[in-house]
């Protein structure tokens, strides 16, 4: 069986003897009955546990719009036309809008990233702006100790709009909700304090109650109050299949009732091998964001088994600190203790990749040096069909595979046998 896993913008091709494949876990089949912008319209027109827009926001309220960054997939070029119609009707004016791209750690954009990412009509109509964090606002403390440190122009805003797509994460549950808020506008002090609550037994992907990473997210949201948000679901084309709109967490756990149904996987039972990767680009623009389709995948893999990771990584790793931890690192052990006393953020996800290395192989199929990845302690493969055949030298050839084509966003999980 041929199978295509997304690379950059292009593809890797393998070739898996049927014999050897337990399964392919692309998304569940669900129905709906819009895509796209009428999706988003019908999302705004029936807000969820709230009011539209036009009876939220006076007209002359200084309004901010915080929307994800490159890294993300949130089609924001398309929700924002639709978003401001809707302001524009709520009596507010292009001078009355900020729309801020929550960079949370990541880089800035260039000038022509944030005029892709808004489209070029909002882009000349509205303020198009980079989350600063060297200019932030002190809001106050969450009851786990998180500061709410967040950017002047959000911070000081009269009203805020959350946008983001709906996806598994792999400490805060899901992404979406207030995530724009924490860690998207807040300083990196405020998310090394949110994001050191990961190493609890709940903070987890597809968890939510009880999870302390979500819970202190939305302990800042409420802190730095959000008055709406519009999240999207993206099926594995990228399009928008399904967008909730309203209240900040009511209308959120929507999205994500919707988000199992499509892409939460039950699987037999655990494989010798899988083939994962993150679906292309964005999600595989550096090790740092491609990190959390391997993340996923640890729950399908067996003790001593092969994860097949496929990601460009063409950016390189995409953090100092991540670099600095998993480059200077004596062995994956000593990243998974280091993280308990020594909490940083980027050395986070050092350690949540040396803790699937105590599970697993990792072979990385990837645009980063072989030397490189022989350094932290992955395995370099020049194609995902070279990594393959590696995987069954070590394993024999009769080793089961799984394939995760959409690993980002697919969730396995091991099905329960009931007895009768």
């Amino acid at each position: 069986m041929e199978l295509r896993f997304g690379y950059d913008t292009g593809e890797q091709i393998v070739d898996i003897p049927e014999k050897n494949l337990l399964g392919v876990l692309i998304p569940n089949p669900v129905e709906y009955t819009r895509t796209g912008a009428p999706e988003v319209q019908y999302s705004l027109e029936h807000p969820i546990c709230s009011g539209r827009l036009e009876e939220i926001i006076k007209p002359g309220e200084k309004t901010t719009i915080i929307t994800s960054d490159i890294t993300r997939p949130m089609p924001t070029d398309l929700v924002m036309p639709l978003l401001l119609d809707e302001l524009y009707k709520a009596g507010l004016k292009p001078e009355d809008l900020t729309l801020v791209y929550a960079c949370g750690i990541h880089r800035m954009h260039t000038l022509d990233e944030r005029k892709k990412l808004a489209g070029e009509s909002v882009f000349s109509q509205i303020r198009c702006i980079d989350a600063d964090t060297s200019n932030w606002v002190h809001m106050g403390i969450t009851t786990r100790g998180t500061p709410v440190n967040i950017v002047k122009e959000v911070a000081e805003a009269e009203k805020r709009i959350c946008l983001g797509n709906i996806e598994y994460h792999y400490f805060a549950g899901y992404s979406g909700g207030a995530k724009a808020i924490m860690p998207g506008v807040s300083t990196r002090e405020a998310v090394q304090s949110n994001h050191s609550l990961m190493v609890e037994p709940l903070a987890c992907a597809g968890v939510l109650e009880g999870n302390p990473v979500r819970e202190d997210i939305e302990e800042a949201g409420n802190i730095c109050k959000i008055d709406f948000i519009l999240n999207v679901v993206l099926d594995e084309h990228k399009k928008i299949i399904r967008a909730v709109a309203g209240h900040p967490i009511k209308a959120h756990r929507e999205g994500c009732a919707f988000l199992d149904k499509l892409y939460l996987k039950e699987i037999p039972k655990k494989a010798d091998i899988i083939l994962v990767s993150p679906g292309g680009a964005p999600k595989d623009l550096n090790l740092y964001q491609t990190q959390k389709a391997l993340d996923n995948a640890k729950y399908a893999v067996k003790d001593g088994g092969v994860i097949i990771l496929i990601g460009s990584c063409k950016e390189g790793l995409g953090d100092r600190t991540f670099e600095e931890w998993i480059t200077q690192s004596p062995n994956p052990h000593s990243i998974v203790e280091r993280i308990r006393y020594d909490f940083q953020l980027g050395g986070h996800k050092a350690a949540a990749i040396a803790m699937v290395l105590e599970k697993a192989d990792i072979y990385l199929v990837s645009e980063l040096p072989d030397d490189l990845v022989r350094n932290i302690f992955l395995t370099p493969q020049p194609s995902a069909q070279a990594a393959l055949n590696a995987a069954f030298a070590k394993l024999g050839k009769d080793a089961t595979i799984l394939a995760m084509p959409y690993g980002s966003s697919t969730l396995p999980r091991v099905k329960i046998r009931r007895e009768s």
